[in-house]
Parts: C-alpha cells; structure tokens; sequence
C-alpha cells in the first residue's frame, strides 16, 4: 500500500525543527508532494502529547499512514503503531522514558532554541509509564535504526524491545543520527514512499 499519510514525532527537548524532522520534510515535499505530512510540536506532558497525536490522526486511513519517532518520539511512535495498526520507523527509541527522564524533572531548555524552556513536571513519569505498550503486536510492521555509538540510549536495549522487527544496526553513529541521510532511503522504502521510477 503506497504511503498517503506520515507522522514524525520528535524526542525530548526536541522539536519540528530537528535536523532528522527536516530532512523527512525536504523529502516528502520534494519526492512526495501528495502524501499528507504532519510533524508537531509535542507538549511536555506525555499525557497531552498523545491525545494530540491520535487527535489529529483519528481521520487519517491506518493501512496507508505511517509514523517516524526519533528518541522518546520513538517510544510514542511505537504507542501509535501499537494502536493504529500502521507501519513505524523508530531512530535511536526510547525504552523506558519514564526511567531515563525520572532524573529530568524540573526546569529544561529546548535544544533548538535554549530561550524556550518548559517545565517537566514529576507526573509526567506516571503518565509515561501509563504509555508503556508491552509487546510488539506485529514486529514485521517496525522497523528499528539503532547506533552502537548512542550517547544516550542502550543500544542493547533498543534491539532487544523491537525483536523481531527490521533492526539496522550501526557499528558506530550517536544519538542524534548524525549521518541520517544515508539511512533515509530504507526509511521511505520501508513505510511505502521509495524513490519512484
């Protein structure tokens, strides 16, 4: 099924401007002008972030959408998938956000722009942990692009959660995905945007 509709959901401190976020946006609006794109600024408050996003999908067809998370993006996106049944790529997931983030709360600065700040607030690790999913229900509609070198992330624990789905592995790499470019190609090809012709 060709893809008509893609979310991108951006990890912590993070936001719509990411280079990784860009870089899919130059993509779909390039390559693929007809595919109905949507990356939006998620509020701190797992909770609220979530009602956003199925909010906003809740119209949209689940056998030709698909979702990209990148970081804690990754955790939600997997929520999403869960819920919806759609096709997702994770880049460098978040496992146990409500573990990783316990020792974030309080005042934080967005990455992409250190004047804005947000405040994580201590309910927001109930509220990740309420998010928590269990099992891949279908491990064939997840694919995983997971870097040995993450600063951030376990990289064992980012391909033991998604066994069973597609992993790429990267022997070095960091959490950001520096070198993003060179995966985005799999990324489209996987949620049914390949390069046409």
């Amino acid at each position: 099924m060709a893809l008509t509709h893609l979310l991108y959901l951006h990890g912590f401190r993070s936001s719509p401007q990411s280079t990784k976020a860009r870089q899919v946006a130059a993509r779909v609006r390039e390559r693929h002008p007809e595919v109905v794109w949507w990356c939006p600024q998620l509020p701190p408050s797992p909770r609220a972030a979530m009602a956003m996003v199925m909010g906003g999908i809740a119209g949209w067809p689940r056998d030709s959408m698909a979702v990209i998370g990148s970081s804690l993006g990754g955790f939600y996106a997997t929520c999403v998938a869960q819920a919806t049944g759609c096709r997702a790529v994770l880049l460098n997931p978040a496992i146990d956000p409500a573990r990783d983030l316990a020792r974030h709360i309080g005042e934080q600065t967005a990455w992409h722009d250190p004047g804005q700040h947000f405040f994580f607030a201590p309910e927001y690790v109930e509220e990740l942990r309420r998010l928590e999913t269990g099992p891949l229900i279908r491990p064939a509609d997840f694919f995983a692009v997971v870097a040995k070198g993450d600063e951030v992330l376990d990289w064992r624990e980012m391909t033991a959660r998604y066994a069973g789905a597609r992993i790429k592995l990267l022997e070095g790499g960091d959490h950001a995905l520096s070198d993003f470019d060179a995966h985005i190609d799999e990324v489209f090809d996987f949620i049914g945007a390949g390069t046409p012709g």
